[in-house]
């Protein structure tokens, strides 16, 4: 159901992207695709994610925070937003990724691009103006508060995209790329020419409290546009658009250190791994990116790989 099959044969451009099969009277286009399988297999797929490539700014607290106060804290920088963040998990985890965001001209978009491409990310885009910088602080438990600046990342637009960035397995597309305009536009056509190079479309819903302020019912009319194969979300996310699992065949929810639902063809749920928690940021990334490649027992093996230290970046 959720990786490919051992014994299946090796998957074409198209196939894979952690999916089930479709019925034949589904009405979206569909490649001929391999047996699957409940436990996944890490495939040599091509994971093609689009949404921000930021600047990280991770400041680890030593201590609470307290107003007009000086708190110890351990800072340091990395590339990230989620789109970038789960094209570097994939190629850790053994398959190919290319990155589509539009980045800053900027000492920061220098910084983003060259970590990703010394990755092992193939990144594509238009470079122009300022790029995005993330701020997220760590708390002593681990779990993290995040201030986000996108910068010219929602500039993304439909006619930036080359059709062969496409030719793909699988493309991946972030929840913050339906916030803004014009590159909810962009997904739209990135989606288009995935799917007309056979591969499947996966979405993270990202922030619920952004979706709030979206519109929860303008976001999912967004959704069903997409027609996504495969639908992450946390439970938060999940409530708020009314039930993930009636927008795409497979929804996948992240309960943290609860563990995992899918809600498919199968019905599936899998504990958390045991570990310390250093800093869960960019945990759903990593998640999300072992479960495109491997299955949901990959999933909980990267997300438990990222929260064991600092940073969203494997």
């Amino acid at each position: 159901m959720f990786g490919l099959d051992p014994a299946a044969p090796p998957a074409r451009r198209g196939e894979g992207c952690g999916s089930p099969e479709h019925p034949a009277d589904d009405k979206r286009a569909e490649p001929a695709a391999p047996v699957l399988a409940v436990h996944g297999t890490i495939v040599g797929v091509l994971v093609v994610t689009l949404g921000d490539a930021l600047l990280d700014v991770i400041v680890r607290l030593g201590e609470p925070l307290s107003s007009g106060a000086d708190a110890l804290a351990t800072t340091q920088t990395a590339a990230g937003g989620q789109a970038a963040n789960v094209a570097a998990w994939v190629v850790a985890l053994g398959s190919e990724a290319r990155t589509v965001s539009k980045r800053g001209e900027d000492l920061a978009g220098d910084l983003v691009t060259a970590e990703l491409k010394a990755r092992g990310v193939d990144v594509v885009g238009p470079v122009a103006g300022r790029n995005g910088i993330v701020v997220s602080l760590v708390g002593v438990d681990g779990e993290r508060t995040m201030a986000s600046d996108r910068g010219v990342a929602p500039e993304l637009a439909p006619a930036d995209l080359e059709p062969a960035w496409f030719a793909c397995d699988c493309l991946h597309i972030s929840g913050y790329a339906l916030l803004a305009t014009p590159i909810d536009g962009a997904a739209l056509r990135a989606a288009e020419l995935a799917r007309g190079n056979g591969a499947r479309v996966s979405v993270d819903l990202s922030a619920w409290t952004r979706i709030r302020e979206h519109g929860p019912v303008r976001f999912r009319e967004q959704l069903e546009k997409l027609e996504p194969d495969v639908i992450f979300a946390n439970e938060a996310e999940w409530e708020i658009v009314g039930a993930a699992y009636g927008l795409a065949p497979t929804a996948v929810v992240k309960r943290g250190a609860r563990g995992l639902l899918v809600v498919g063809e199968e019905r599936v749920e899998l504990p958390a791994r045991e570990g310390e928690v250093v800093d869960a940021t960019g945990a759903g990334d990593a998640f999300a990116a072992g479960f495109l490649v491997g299955g949901p027992e990959l999933a909980l093996d990267a997300a438990a790989r990222c929260v064991a230290t600092v940073g969203a970046m494997p």
